[in-house]
């Protein structure tokens, strides 16, 4: 392929683009990540093409394909774009203030109730950003979905990224009072397996196991009558009568307070569940990012109903 000169095009520009395309899979989706169209982004591929006097991607009606080159200039195309973050950060001052879209990923509960505050703190603090809050409780792909950073409750599997464990959501067993009609409510977890039980498959879903803040945990086997990956429809169904349920603390304590529910056997509690902040391993992170990432690992660990790691 001949070279051209094409002196006037940012280059920069060509290799975000070029890596966009990699980590997104397509034109489209590249073009979705970059809010432009695909006849946008494959003229830069094309122009990116000229420049360097090579064929980067092989592509057909089914699929896309990086050729040799191609692989080599995502590699050298990462490297080059990180440094020149790099470069624009130490000459603007590290004081700059973050803008731009920063794309997170967080749970439906947790992300459309605890956080919209620590939410609003940041969007106060930093007016030329956007944030775009996608509710999720699955683990993202983070380079093929161009998301910047998640807020994942349970544990991370993936070892390729950054986890941080900034804070925990106590779990306590709570049920309604018309599901005792005025028999006694079970102080100890013995009694637990022989009621109706309302499960959270994320989490649990035969088996349920209690502590005491000493001694040995409980355990027990419990056959759900429904099984449901949404935290609200577990607290729904508990307050309906269905069944015996284990949930988030800060969900169902307004309700334990107005007596809608009863929590059951309060010396006892199931294992708190880790918060993490999870985001891709890169040798330079924005300031969009740094900031966020600041801001909940000091709010998060005391925003209502939850706590430092290990407490």
């Amino acid at each position: 392929m001949k070279k051209e000169n094409l002196s006037g095009i940012d280059r920069i520009e060509l290799m975000q683009t070029f890596i966009r395309i990699v980590e997104a899979g397509s034109l489209s989706a590249a073009a979705a990540r970059l809010a432009t169209s695909q006849p946008t982004i494959s003229r830069r591929l094309q122009a990116l093409e000229r420049m360097l006097g090579l064929k980067l991607v092989q592509r057909t009606t089914h699929e896309m394909k990086l050729t040799d080159d191609g692989e080599r200039c995502y590699v050298h195309a990462k490297a080059l774009t990180e440094s020149w973050q790099i470069i624009e950060e130490d000459l603007q001052g590290a004081a700059e203030e973050p803008k731009g879209l920063l794309r997170v990923l967080a749970p439906h509960a947790f992300g459309q109730d605890q956080m919209i505050l620590p939410l609003q703190n940041y969007l106060r603090s930093y007016p030329k950003m956007t944030v775009e809050w996608m509710l999720s409780d699955r683990q993202p792909d983070f380079l093929a979905e161009g998301i910047d950073c998640a807020v994942h409750v349970g544990a991370v599997t993936d070892p390729s990224v950054v986890a941080l464990h900034v804070a925990e959501v106590p779990r306590i067993v709570v049920a309604s009072p018309e599901l005792f009609q005025g028999e006694s409510v079970p102080t100890q977890p013995a009694a637990l397996p022989a009621l109706p039980w309302v499960a959270l498959s994320t989490f649990y879903r035969r088996e349920i196991v209690l502590h005491q803040d000493k001694g040995e945990p409980w355990r027990g086997d419990i056959q759900p009558a429904l099984l449901t990956d949404s935290l609200y429809a577990l607290r729904n169904s508990v307050l309906a009568g269905m069944g015996v349920g284990i949930a988030s603390s800060w969900l169902v304590q307004p309700d334990i307070d107005e007596g809608r529910l009863l929590h059951l056997c309060p010396d006892w509690h199931a294992a708190p569940l880790p918060i993490f902040l999870v985001y891709p391993w890169a040798r330079f992170y924005p300031a969009k990012l740094r900031k966020f990432i600041a801001l909940m690992r000091e709010v998060l660990p005391v925003v209502g109903g939850t706590q430092l790691p290990g407490k």
